[in-house]
């Protein structure tokens, strides 16, 4: 795990001038100590910043082994899961990885800190599910989102520590391939402050 952390570099370089030195620092032992207290969990929002016209969150992300492709049987869905993206797969399409997300409004960069796994972006998301308002994913995570399988033209790359990609909002993203684990920080604007304001971890409070 690496010791020192981009992120108050990444939040101050988008900070309004809040008086001369302000910043917004989140720690690597803060970072570590969510990651320790977060159980079973895999999304853990650090802290959501108001920006002024926006705001901005920062994450860490925590994923174990992913199964084998194919070996997944899809979930029957919940009755009052609204569901989300296309009804059916047009004819023809290519079938993609399930467990895929899309955020109407949010977009992410992933940063990698420690192991490797391949990430997916692309497609379109069939037969998904849409968060529900008052979920964690909705209100302090991503905002509204849709998730499931997607099909089309997707894109994959090998993502190890040290790596960077920028998902717009809107694309479906999610991992395959991980053999042990991954863990990477995740900066998201949230332009329509859809987020908890002044969010805080728990867990660094």
């Amino acid at each position: 795990m690496r010791k020192t952390l981009g992120v108050a570099a990444l939040l101050a370089a988008t900070t309004p001038a809040w008086g001369q030195g302000a910043a917004v620092d989140i720690t690597n032992a803060q970072v570590q100590q969510v990651l320790k207290q977060g159980g079973a969990s895999v999304d853990h929002t650090l802290r959501v910043v108001d920006m002024g016209d926006y705001q901005l969150s920062v994450a860490v992300i925590h994923r174990g082994p992913t199964a084998p492709p194919g070996t997944r049987g899809a979930a029957a869905p919940a009755a009052n899961v609204q569901r989300c993206g296309l009804s059916a797969a047009p004819a023809g399409a290519a079938p993609g990885p399930s467990g895929m997300i899309a955020h109407d409004d949010t977009a992410e960069t992933y940063i990698v800190i420690s192991g490797s796994g391949t990430l997916v972006t692309g497609g379109t998301i069939v037969n998904g599910s849409r968060s529900a308002p008052d979920s964690e994913v909705t209100k302090i995570l991503n905002g509204p989102s849709c998730s499931g399988a997607v099909v089309g033209q997707t894109v994959s790359r090998k993502m190890g520590v040290g790596d960077i990609s920028v998902i717009p909002a809107g694309v479906p993203h999610g991992w395959i391939g991980i053999t042990d684990e991954v863990t990477y920080l995740s900066v998201r604007p949230d332009p329509k402050k859809v987020l908890a304001h002044g969010y805080g971890n728990p867990a660094i409070k």
